[in-house]
Order: C-alpha cells, then structure tokens, then sequence
C-alpha cells in the first residue's frame, strides 16, 4: 500500500481520527459515519484488511519496513491519535452530557446536533449510490430495518464469561465501523457494556493497590474481550472491503438504511423510562422512549425547539463542509 501521500494529507486523517472518537463514545453515533463522510472509510477498511497472516509473517521475519508500508502504517499512527486526543478531551464532555440522568436542554441540543449530521449523512452517502434499481431500494428497506430494531431491541442480562466477551468484542466492533451502527449502544443491548467497563475499573483499582489476583481476573476479561475485537474488526473489514468492490451500490444502499434506522436512536427529545448503575455507582440513562417536543415541553416546561432547530442545522452544515474538506483533501494528496 503506497505510502507517498503528503502531511498534509496524515493531517487531515488525524482531525478525522478525533471526529470519529467523539462520535464512538455516544450510544447511537457511530464513527464509521464519520469515517465515511469525510472520505477516508474505504482506505481505513483496506488498511485493516492488510492486517493479515501474510504481513503479520514479515514483521516476525524482521521486515519490519515492508510490513508497515504494506499496512498503511502512517495512516494508523495519525488516525488512532486524533481518536485518543478526541477520547481525552472532547468525548469525555459529551460522555458526561449523554450519560446525565436528567433531560437537560444541553443533551436535547446535542442529539439534535447529531440529528441534523446524521440526516446529512444520508443524503451524502445516498447520492455514492450510481444507479438506483430494485435491488437498492430493497437493500435501503433491509438495513434500516436491522438498524431501527437495534434502537428498540431491550438490553439484555450480560455474562460475564469468558466466552460471551469474546463473541461481545467480535460483535461490536463490526458495529463500530458501520456507519449509522453505534459499537458502544451494541455492547448495552448485549449487556456487556458494564462488563466491559468494570474490568477496566477494576484493572485499574487492581493496579494501584497491587492485587495480582483482581490483576489476572480483570486483565484475562479485558484481553479477551480486545482479542475479540482484533478479529471481529480484520475478518469484517474484509468482508465490508469485497462487499464495495463486488456489489458497490448495493453495499452503499445498505449502509444508507442503516443510517435511516439509527435516527430513531437519536431523536432529540427523549423520556427515560429506566435507569442503570455504571461502574462508578452512578446512575445513568438505561431504556429511554422518543417524545414529540410539545410532549417533552408538558414534562420539562421546554422544549428548546429554536436552538434544537439551530443545532440541527448546524450538523447539516458541517457535514457538507467536512465532504467538501475532504474532495480537497483527496485531490491535492
């Protein structure tokens, strides 16, 4: 895989890199929506699919260089980086606004910034789509369907197995790199997103206090569970890879519906019906159902309607700037 892009290019992929793990930290928003809207979702599907045996034999025979060209290495380099930065700053906010146990008006004007991205989502991947036949129009209806049922589906009881990690990794990471699919919303149906976080709670709580068994158990969870993703993300990216070279608009119709089904899961005016306990002792937002606003105003005296509207817009906007960045980005490197 060439390696002779500019910086300015890498750069482009690290701001990318942040966007995507500002979305992937909120249930409902996935970064492989943002991955696809700016432009670099088919090159990060094709470099993790290089992660493959063949290459993996060339790092342990010392070829270290060729290894790295032939899994685009630089661009993993900038794109985990600017999701790190993102994860430390930015996600960490609006982890705190989504996860808040009430309806404040700053989580009703975050989902409908995200409303207003998603929607122009659809319409930016909707219009990749060459030639609309019976086929796409059929696969639209298939994926918004599997996507609107994941937003309804209730949260099931997790185990806390070995095993059930494993298949829980497997699972959603597949999610996390489909656009209109959210990874973290995956893991809360499947139970196993308080699983996922009370090992590294307790890995890190283990670790300070020097308890090598809590070490071993809370290690053995986390492991296995990244073991899952490992292979779940290199076994789908190839599927997802094949899929867009074999039948194009028909995979983008796909990823279209998913992106129709998952509005529901960001509607901006929302009751919660049920609450969790997280791995802090802290409760937070467990079964929510979507409300009118006039509904929503009966209940919280407001609905925030003019600066929802205004925030809508704004996600809107900047989609269509970022698809505009990126056609730049893609034709000066």
């Amino acid at each position: 895989m060439s390696q002779s892009k500019s910086i300015k290019h890498y750069l482009g992929v690290m701001l990318k890199g942040s966007l995507m793990g500002a979305a992937d930290v909120v249930p409902g928003v996935s970064g492989g929506t943002i991955a696809f809207i700016t432009g670099i979702y088919e090159e990060l599907l094709e470099s993790i699919s290089a992660i493959n045996l063949d290459n993996l034999k060339l790092l342990f025979k010392g070829q270290f260089k060729i290894f790295w060209n032939n899994i685009n290495g630089k661009f993993f380099v900038f794109l985990l980086t600017g999701v790190a930065f993102s994860l430390v700053t930015l996600a960490k906010l609006i982890g705190s606004i989504v996860n808040n146990s009430k309806e404040t008006e700053e989580k009703v004007l975050l989902w409908s910034f995200f409303f207003g991205l998603i929607i122009a989502s659809i319409l930016y991947v909707g219009k990749q789509i060459k030639k609309w036949t019976p086929k796409e129009y059929a696969s639209l209806l298939i994926g918004a369907g599997i996507a609107f049922y994941i937003t309804i589906a209730s949260p099931a009881v997790g185990s806390d197995s070995l095993i059930y990690l494993f298949i829980s990794g497997l699972i959603a990471i597949c999610a996390m790199i489909l656009p209109g699919i959210s990874g973290a919303f995956i893991l809360l149906l499947m139970g196993s997103y308080p699983l996922v976080l009370g090992a590294v709670n307790d890995l890190r709580e283990a670790l300070s206090a020097s308890d090598t068994p809590l070490i071993i158990a809370a290690g053995s969870k986390i492991a296995v569970f990244g073991l899952g993703c490992v292979i779940g993300l290199t076994s789908f990216a190839r599927l997802v890879s094949y899929m867009f070279k074999k039948a194009h608009d028909i995979t983008l119709a796909v990823l279209t519906g998913f992106l129709i089904g998952s509005l529901n899961k960001v509607w901006p005016w929302k009751q919660t019906t049920e609450f969790r306990e997280n791995s802090h002792g802290e409760m937070v937002p467990y079964l929510q159902e979507n409300l009118l606003p006039h509904s929503f105003a009966e209940i919280n005296n407001d609905n925030y309607l003019v600066f929802a509207a205004l925030l809508c817009i704004l996600g809107f906007a900047i989609v269509f700037v970022m698809e505009k960045v990126g056609e730049r980005f893609n034709t000066t490197t």
